[in-house]
């Protein structure tokens, strides 16, 4: 068995996961659009049907629903847990633009640095540089 985390878009999954796969290291998997499916009706839905990127090791899957069902994540966090300061600095500074920031970068009791924000897609992060456990 395997889990694996599946995330909704506004018609904007495929500029997140180039972005992602740009930005953050990312390979993308596979992008199919819903023109794409066997049977798709002309004129059918845009965006995307089905994607998946694998970032830190860790596949994500996501799809577009429509704009009108569509909401940012809420109460779950996709967590970065990262090698360095400088690495959780510029990864923070590249996903908090055009998003919002719900705990600036910081120094944590258990953290070097942390910040948790939601980028300019929706998708919620945490980015953790942590302090080793004694």
């Amino acid at each position: 068995m395997k889990m694996h985390t599946y995330l909704n878009y506004g018609g904007n999954c495929e500029q997140a996961f180039r972005f992602y796969e740009e930005h953050l290291g990312g390979k993308i998997g596979m992008i199919m659009h819903h023109g794409e499916q066997p049977g798709a009706p002309a004129g059918g839905p845009a965006g995307v049907l089905h994607a998946s990127i694998t970032i830190g090791g860790t596949v994500i899957s996501a799809a577009d629903v429509p704009p009108e069902r569509f909401q940012p994540m809420r109460s779950a966090y996709l967590a970065l847990n990262v090698d360095s300061s400088e690495e959780a600095e510029r990864i923070h500074g590249i996903l908090a633009e055009g998003g919002q920031i719900f705990m600036p970068m910081q120094e944590t009791f258990f953290a070097h640095r942390f910040s948790m924000l939601r980028d300019q897609f929706g998708t919620s992060w945490m980015i953790v540089h942590e302090r080793p456990r004694p």
